[in-house]
């Protein structure tokens, strides 16, 4: 009827819910429209009781105040100031004249039946996790966050899609299996919490060198913003990260053989040893050599212990390992089980007040999105596990809910619901109030990031790199369409000063991983993604042993291509003159050709580093930088054509820039 998901989800709860919740929402509307600058209207408090408890559980609810502009901040949503106010009142307007409508016909009823003339069509609003609570959660005290239903994402029963119903016997079978699964990886996160085996891992992290780059990397960041809000810990989980896997840790495909150091090959299981299963190695790989017909063992142990010793394996191996590498240093952290199988952690931003992705196997940090847009995963349940609770955090990961929910089969919901409710009731009854109080405040956050509009980053659109290209393409994990990453879309338009000064001066520093806008009061850029154009199949790598940095194509692409786009028509300027340096290296039969180019020409011209100036490009108003990847030799030929390539210790030396004289057009 109005256009408005979030509405027409509100609409399909039952009428007393809708009248009350509604009332609410016009309630925040209304504050807005006659107090427009009172700042205490426009912000909303996400562990305000009214808010956690009588709106975020409520079907639509949240949805609707995200239609009317309200944003998601670290604790509160707030309306912002660039807010359109028509969209508002519309939204406004459409609630209040179904409440009338309802209140006109028969304003005391309290069916549970929905009268609305809404539409009851499917909408991913109606499909995202805040749920009404189930009955009983009205009778649990607000002290009591682990017995709460509301606090646990959710959908309804109703949202499964239509399909022949399980026996009773199939479904408690399935259930028995999936409890046990989320039994057992709950058990297994309490042995991160050894103080023996943190010790164990502490002796083998460099913790002073992390630290001293952590003050480093904190510095660099706010010289480059000084509004920066983030921490020394925020800095501490990104340089663990890299030296997790840069030097630490390694990847397993299959192991070299034993006896002559040559290429082995799967052979099925072998059985495992007394000592394979006292560390947790239920399950022997046979890897087998051919030239010397010997089976060399690869067991997968389970127990991080060892895996400080072993320091091989593949995603359960990394994920375990750096997991208690991140409890021992302190850091607030949890196991995340995704059953598309792959595993990974999450740690806890004090600063942002929030939990941030960590996948050890890619050095990746904060792009969720990765999975599902990236490698192209199909989700359908991912579980937190941390030494206090177990959550459903399958709606961090997705921007596709609708999809989701119709692959969320193995169980039902309510049962899931009531599950978890139970075991964190179990694991915190030890916990102290003001523990509680703290876990349902960063659950409540959580659930409105959940149902919180979600669109893919740069970073979040390429395929997995861990991992042999066979390996990763028979997963279906090289990328959603196989080996590209869609446009980012930056575009470099100059700003007042740079229009005043009639000059647009970019530098690159790969070392540092940040532009400079030079002429423009040395504005800092951190990360390459951030202003290019569009980018296929590009990545930074960076090599610890040899101690270089350097883009290049991903692992099996035969192309890759990077652009950086600059626009001067808005601003009524035309380019005068074009000079530009850049950086290439090639090796074996590797190449890479830049060229810039306009609406009226294209110009080609080397990357050796010095700066050249450009004809041809005077009087137009924008132009394209482009640099184009292709060549080499056997399976590292993707590494033989490289951007910026440049030693990790010069810091200081800019790997690639573009001065562009602008006049009036």
């Amino acid at each position: 009827m109005s256009g408005f998901q979030g509405i027409s989800a509100l609409c399909e709860n039952p009428n007393e819910v809708f009248l009350d919740v509604s009332k609410l929402l016009l309630t925040y509307a209304d504050n807005i429209l006659r107090n427009p600058n009172e700042e205490k209207y426009r912000s909303i408090r996400l562990g305000n009781p009214t808010f956690s408890t009588k709106l975020l559980p409520i079907n639509g609810a949240v949805e609707c105040l995200f239609e009317m502009g309200f944003e998601e901040a670290e604790t509160h949503l707030v309306f912002p100031k660039s807010a359109s106010v028509d969209q508002l009142r519309r939204v406004r307007e459409t609630i209040a004249a179904e409440r009338n409508q309802r209140l006109g016909s028969d304003p005391n009823t309290t069916s549970s039946q929905n009268t609305s003339s809404c539409s009851t069509s499917s909408s991913p609003a109606a499909s995202t996790p805040a749920q009404t609570p189930a009955p009983q959660s009205t009778t649990q005290p607000s002290t009591q966050p682990s017995t709460q239903p509301s606090t646990q994402p959710s959908t309804q029963p109703s949202t499964q899609p239509s399909t022949q119903p399980p026996t009773q016997q199939q479904s408690l079978l399935s259930s028995m299996t999936f409890l046990r699964t989320l039994q057992s990886n709950f058990q297994h996160v309490l042995l991160y919490e050894s103080a023996d085996m943190q010790q164990k891992a502490l002796n083998c992290i460099p913790r002073e060198d992390l630290c001293s780059r952590a003050k480093e990397r904190l510095e660099q960041a706010r010289k480059a913003d000084p509004d920066c809000s983030l921490a020394e810990e925020d800095m501490l989980v990104l340089e663990l990260l890299q030296w997790f896997k840069g030097d630490f840790f390694s990847w397993v495909n299959s192991l070299p053989c034993s006896r002559c150091g040559g290429n082995t090959q799967s052979a099925g299981s072998l059985q495992p040893s007394a000592d394979d299963l006292r560390w947790d190695a239920n399950r022997v790989e046979n890897h087998y050599c051919n030239t010397c017909h010997l089976t060399t063992r690869f067991p997968r142990y389970n127990n991080p212990e060892k895996l400080l010793e072993t320091r091989r394996g593949r995603c359960g191996e990394w994920a375990n390992c750096f997991t208690l590498c991140c409890r021992a240093l302190g850091l607030e952290a949890r196991y995340i089980w995704d059953c598309t199988d792959h595993v990974w952690t999450e740690v806890y931003s004090h600063s942002q007040q929030r939990w941030l992705h960590c996948d050890p196997c890619e050095n990746t940090c904060d792009k969720p999105l990765l999975y599902e847009i990236g490698w192209g995963k199909k989700l359908s349940y991912i579980f937190a596990f941390s030494k206090d609770q177990v959550i459903d955090v399958t709606w961090r990961y997705s921007c596709k809910h609708q999809e989701v929910i119709s692959r969320r089969t193995q169980v039902q919901e309510t049962w899931l619901l009531h599950t978890i409710n139970g075991l964190n009731a179990v694991r915190q009854q030890a916990l102290s109030a003001d523990r509680k109080k703290e876990l349902l405040e960063r659950l409540v956050v959580e659930l409105v990031e959940f149902i919180s509009p979600k669109s893919p980053k740069p970073g979040e659109l390429g395929g997995r790199i861990s991992g042999s290209l066979a390996w990763r393409a028979a997963r279906g994990e090289t990328g959603a369409d196989g080996t590209k990453e869609k446009a980012a879309g930056f575009v470099f338009i100059p700003t007042e000063t740079e229009k005043r000064v009639k000059l647009f001066h970019l530098q690159y520093n790969i070392t540092k991983d940040c532009y400079c806008r030079v002429s423009n009061d040395q504005e800092k850029i951190p990360g390459w993604e951030k202003c290019v154009w569009s980018n296929e199949s590009v990545f930074r790598k960076e090599e610890h042993d040899w101690q270089i940095v350097y883009l290049s194509r991903t692992e099996g692409t035969s192309l890759g291509k990077l652009c950086w786009r600059f626009v001067c028509a808005p601003v009524g300027m035309k380019i005068k003159s074009v000079s530009i340096r850049a950086i290439s290296q090639t090796f074996h039969s590797g190449t890479v050709r830049w060229s810039l180019r306009s609406a009226q020409t294209s110009v080609e011209f080397p990357g050796d580093g010095k700066m050249h100036s450009v004809a041809g490009l005077s009087g137009s108003t924008e132009l394209v930088v482009e640099a184009e990847l292709s060549g080499g030799d056997g399976d590292a030929g993707w590494q033989h054509a490289q951007l910026f390539r440049q030693n990790m210790k010069e810091t200081e030396t800019s790997s690639f820039e573009i001065i562009v004289e602008m006049e009036d057009a």
